[in-house]
């Protein structure tokens, strides 16, 4: 891959639209609720946010936490370019089949090596909220992942408004962006798991008589790597839910 910017782990755009909070409710166990709420921190944005206005925030933030990881892999799929008409069944199969694949690649994962992307240096920088970025991940000069503490922060802040810090520890954000990088250059740097995620997702780009030729399909590294991050870093939920959460986040916050 020859592109200066590998990875983003980003809030926004296609491939990562919010839910719709009237689909159907998982089984999932819903976040703790008010009693597990801290104060949010003097310097927070979202302290700027007017009661009502956070109220609201509480609410939609609420009914995504209803919803289960599958449905949430199935709105990213549905929403990356090349899957506009698929049926919402195949969308939830390869959902599904990448979460299972991206919590096996942690379990492979060679030990000690943490969850930083291999031989990357990581660097801390700011404006990540302006571009809803969380990290991104620079193959030259340097290998390098670079954390945006800026959304960062608002995204401790938020897991504190909405009582979430069961599902998301202190630095648990940190550590999932770095895994979350990791997963996606693991997956550019080994063909064999490259293959083994084509094969598993099962996906038939073009039929010549009796011959078959895998297809890749799009937006299934990203539901591999946010598997991985939640299982790397013991999540009981994966980072595709505080994702969701930023991006209503950054919303009130642009039209409060």
């Amino acid at each position: 891959m020859n592109a200066r910017v590998h990875r983003a782990t980003a809030l926004s755009g296609r491939a990562h639209q919010a839910p719709d909070p009237r689909a159907r409710r998982s089984k999932s166990p819903t976040p703790p609720g008010r009693a597990h709420r801290a104060p949010v921190p003097v310097g927070s944005p979202l302290r700027t946010l007017s009661p009502a206005r956070r109220e609201e925030l509480r609410a939609a933030c609420a009914r995504l936490a209803a919803l289960d990881d599958t449905e949430f892999g199935v709105r990213l799929l549905a929403n990356t370019p090349g899957h506009e008409t698929r049926d919402e069944t195949l969308l939830a199969e390869w959902a599904r089949t990448a979460a299972e694949f991206g919590t096996e690649l942690a379990a492979d994962a060679p030990a000690g090596n943490g969850p930083a992307a291999p031989r990357a240096r990581v660097v801390e920088t700011t404006g990540g909220a302006d571009r809803l970025l969380l990290a991104r991940y620079r193959s030259r000069p340097v290998p390098t992942v670079e954390l945006f503490t800026d959304t960062l922060a608002l995204g401790e802040h938020l897991v504190d408004l909405l009582g979430w810090r069961p599902l998301y520890p202190a630095g648990s954000l940190r550590a999932a962006a770095l895994a979350h990088e990791r997963a996606h250059c693991l997956l550019h740097e080994d063909a064999g798991a490259r293959r083994a995620l084509r094969d598993r997702l099962g996906h038939t780009a073009l039929r010549i008589g009796p011959l078959r030729v895998p297809g890749h399909v799009a937006g299934a590294g990203e539901l591999v790597a946010h598997a991985y991050a939640g299982a790397v870093c013991g999540l009981r939920r994966t980072p595709l839910l505080l994702t969701a959460a930023l991006m209503g986040a950054v919303q009130a916050l642009r039209e409060d």
